[in-house]
């Protein structure tokens, strides 16, 4: 046997193993990316269910400080402030801050930014709800002014509830 000939014998089990080699890898690879496809599919489902819980519960307790401030509005209206009942006003002003805090650690700008306005009108009124409960308005605050500002709500909460939808992916706008 001459020594080309065992060079080529060689070079041959050499490319056998090495194919096998690179095919093992190239497998381990394709494989390594596909789970990372996997987990960052997963990880981004389990992004927007979060998501969707927080808005879920954000919208319920945003409508639900509304209509608590405009059925405290009616029983001053109607009964005065010694027939208000202050403790449900103030559960439902509590659950609103308790999801609004949780929004604002996951929702992207967009829905924030709708979000900190309703926030913000939802406390104005709020406080002058109180003010006006405890006999000492600000300039210009009364029960029609507060009730008004309390309506005006209401149209903050549907583009606060759009921005949401859209960054869920389930209507591109209303």
């Amino acid at each position: 046997m001459d020594l080309s000939s065992v060079i080529i014998a060689v070079a041959g089990v050499a490319g056998t193993l090495g194919a096998a080699l690179l095919t093992q890898r190239g497998s381990e690879r394709a494989k390594r990316l596909e789970m990372e496809l996997v987990r960052d599919h997963e990880e981004a489902r389990e992004n927007r269910a979060l998501r969707r819980t927080c808005y879920v519960e954000l919208n319920r307790d945003a409508r639900q400080f509304t209509t608590a401030l405009n059925r405290h509005l009616h029983i001053m209206r109607e009964r005065g402030t010694a027939e208000v009942d202050s403790d449900a006003l103030e559960e439902a002003k509590n659950a609103h801050r308790d999801r609004y805090s949780a929004a604002q650690m996951i929702a992207p700008e967009e829905v924030l930014r709708r979000a900190g306005a309703v926030n913000q009108a939802l406390n104005e009124v709020y406080g002058q709800v109180k003010r006006l409960e405890r006999g000492a308005p600000g300039p210009g605050e009364t029960m029609e002014t507060a009730a008004r500002a309390q309506h005006e709500i209401w149209e903050m909460l549907r583009t606060m509830r759009t921005a949401m939808r859209q960054d869920l992916g389930v209507s591109h706008g209303e």
